[in-house]
């Protein structure tokens, strides 16, 4: 793979705001006056409000707008580059004046930079010419391997990704549109035939090997389709729409042209910078001949770039402007996961429930022992035989397991990773986290994570107490430090290869001073306070003193052994949400938008409730067959989900990875180091819930009974 080198370039988001605040009447009561005016306050407030980033911007006939690019992606490896890392056109291009980037913006690899384009706002313009260079044959190779491997663009309008529109018919016979947002650089085609290559064919073909016999084709001209709403009693032209159809054409010129006079003109106006294949009147034609790229070739290449631009009014309001990104080709697929969701959870819910009503059945029936039959006693004593081995071990079940601060400092970042995934999915179910605002996911993830270090610190705290850890600093410090710091060194590893490679996605070194300001002076001070308040509590009370003589305990059949129950207890909860888990990866691998965040949020509540549930089983039979070692078992139990994670995440790799990425170790530890920092979250968060659950579930049982 041959690395390029690129510059950083950075663009804000922060978008120009109007406010809309309308009068509203007061009232005349003396004796509400000082509420009305409060409220007054409040709702005029509201009116101006905007989320950061998605204000609208009206635009008059005639303005100066200036297109923006983020990235190069591709669909068949997870390493994005700057747009300049090739020699595209950048006359008039300002690489000096940057604009900040959010946080999450600069984790995801964003580097935005201006464009050379010129856009008139609301004026048509046919076959502008943008640049004309010559590339040497080291260049048409870096081209061509871009091309090879599906590399898109992705331009910026008015805070709107380009897009090319895609049409899917419905069971009712409706068309229904949708965008792929970017547009690809080039394609690659048979030997002798235009036929262009399908990334996604099931011929297990290789674009290599066609670009190998075949011919290689470069988008050189641009044709933009912008949508814009006007309501010109209430506002002006607004961009709701922004839509590209990439052509390739090899442009010809009789006459010698000054193409640095022509920079952002129209060919054959004024008779000046004519060319042949278009004008100001005659459209690029897909009968043209296209560019055709040969690396083999040693002469210069001459590649000459130019775009149109047309403007289309359009029904669409600004605030609907991303519905077409967002749409749903088909939403039944969710719903067919959640209700194969909801089965598991049902069946799980019921074993549980069974097993609660056999506890207290037996236990009320033995308090009113008297009023039972000689038949009705013998069963009981037979079916107590089976199930009294849970009883058996009250005297070791709250016995503290071995590394006993190791699992409280785990339970402690659980929680706090608990807490956090419950307020970013609540925010985003809101609304409050739209797409518009790039990075804002990201952001948010790290925001609540170091703001919610006061819960991992107190009950890490309380956990401690209870298990009677005495070095209090040590766990709080461990607390603070012990995952986080796992992720960092991780997350610092990975850097380095995208630092190696080259790639967008290398975080600058100022940003990692940033990440570690954020830990040593958010989240440790946070966590030390959560700890003091956990510390001034009580222990926690539990229903069952612990023998000074550890029980013997018994062989364990071959089913309650850990190779056999782990990959059990992870298995099913998997199971529950592997469907939304396969949304979650495409729309990562393919750069797309998710937004079904109500789906998420409904599905992680069932994966929460299936962990805990099948957790809770699995602790009940190791306790009816006197192995009370239940701790570290929980959480290992809940925490296996994080292993098939993994696991199918390592299969979306090997199936939709491009031959070269996967051949290319440097492109495979960035992917797999990601993975690996997720899915240890995961385990982290899945084994908190399924350690927390059996010790609620444990508590209530053995207060339920009756000891001598």
């Amino acid at each position: 793979r041959q690395c390029f080198q690129c510059q950083c370039c950075v663009n804000a988001m922060a978008r120009r705001t109007h406010s809309a605040g309308n009068a509203l009447p007061l009232w005349r009561p003396a004796s509400l006056a000082t509420f009305s005016c409060l409220l007054l306050g409040t709702l005029s407030l509201t009116a101006a409000f905007y989320l950061p980033g998605v204000a609208p911007t009206d635009y008059h006939k005639g303005d100066d707008l200036k297109p923006k690019v983020e990235a190069l992606t591709s669909v068949r490896t997870q390493l994005p580059y700057e747009y300049y890392v090739l020699p595209f056109c950048d006359q008039g291009v300002n690489m000096v004046n940057q604009d900040a980037l959010n946080l999450g913006e600069v984790l995801r690899g964003s580097r935005i930079y201006e464009l050379p384009y010129k856009f008139s706002m609301g004026v048509d313009e046919n076959c502008k010419i943008l640049c004309r260079k010559k590339y040497s044959q080291q260049e048409i190779e870096a081209f061509s391997l871009m091309i090879e491997e599906d590399y898109r663009a992705h331009f910026l309008l008015d805070n709107l990704p380009v897009a090319m529109s895609v049409f899917h018919e419905s069971d009712d016979g409706s068309t229904l549109k949708a965008y792929e947002t970017g547009y690809p650089l080039g394609h690659v085609t048979r030997a002798g035939s235009m036929e262009m290559f399908d990334p996604d064919n099931d011929k297990g073909e290789d674009p290599e090997q066609w670009g190998a016999t075949g011919q290689i084709v470069l988008f050189n001209h641009l044709r933009f389709t912008i949508l814009y709403h006007e309501d010109p009693s209430r506002h002006g032209m607004r961009i709701v729409g922004f839509e590209v159809e990439p052509y390739s054409v090899e442009h010809t010129y009789v006459n010698q042209i000054d193409f640095d006079e022509c920079f952002n003109e129209i060919a054959g106006e004024n008779n000046n910078c004519a060319l042949n294949t278009c004008s100001a009147t005659d459209k690029v034609s897909l009968s043209s001949p296209p560019l055709l790229l040969d690396p083999k070739k040693t002469k210069p290449t001459e590649v000459i770039w130019t775009y149109d631009v047309e403007w289309v009014e359009s029904d669409v309001k600004w605030a609907s402007r991303w519905d077409v990104y967002l749409q749903l080709t088909d939403d039944r697929i969710h719903w067919f996961a959640i209700v194969n969701s909801l089965v598991i959870l049902i069946f799980l819910t019921g074993i549980v429930g069974l097993i609660m009503t056999r506890i207290l059945r037996k236990d009320f029936a033995r308090y009113n022992e008297t009023a039972l039959s000689t038949e009705e006693r013998e069963e009981m004593a037979r079916d107590m035989r089976e199930e009294t081995g849970w009883k058996l071990v009250y005297g070791d079940v709250f016995r503290p397991p071995p590394y006993p601060r190791v699992l409280a400092v785990y339970a402690g970042t659980g929680m706090q990773l608990f807490v956090m995934t419950f307020f970013t999915l609540l925010f985003a179910t809101l609304g409050f986290l739209s797409p518009a605002n790039r990075g804002a996911l990201l952001s948010s993830v790290l925001l609540f994570f170091v703001l919610m270090g006061a819960p991992a610190g107190y009950s890490a705290a309380r956990l401690s107490k209870l298990m009677k850890e005495e070095n209090h600093y040590k766990t709080t410090m461990m607390t603070a430090t012990l995952f986080p710091g796992a992720c960092f060194l991780m997350f610092f590893s990975v850097n380095l290869v995208a630092w190696y490679q080259q790639s967008s996605t290398a975080v600058p070194f100022g940003t990692l001073v940033v990440l570690c300001l954020l830990w040593f002076g958010v989240s440790l001070p946070m966590v030390f306070f959560g700890a003091y308040m956990g510390y001034k509590k009580d222990v926690i009370e539990v229903p069952c003193k612990t023998s000074p003589i550890p029980r013997q305990i018994p062989p364990l059949p071959w089913y309650l052994g850990l190779m056999v129950a782990l990959p059990v207890g992870g298995l099913l909860p998997f199971g529950a949400v592997f469907v939304e888990m396969f949304f979650i990866i495409s729309s990562i691998w393919q750069h797309r938008f998710y937004y079904m965040f109500g789906f998420l949020a409904l599905v992680f509540l069932i994966l929460v409730v299936t962990c805990a549930e099948m957790s809770i089983v699995l602790c009940y039979l190791h306790l009816c067959a006197e192995e009370y070692r239940w701790w570290w078992r929980s959480f290992f139990t809940g925490g296996a989900t994080a292993v098939y994670i993994f696991l199918y995440g390592s299969y979306h790799f090997l199936a939709r990875a491009h031959p070269s990425a996967q051949m290319d170790m440097l492109s495979t530890s960035v992917y797999f180091g990601y993975l690996l920092i997720f899915s240890y979250a995961i385990f982290v968060l899945m084994g908190y819930v399924g350690f927390i659950s059996c010790f609620m579930f444990i508590k209530k049982i053995y207060a339920s009974i009756k000891i001598d």
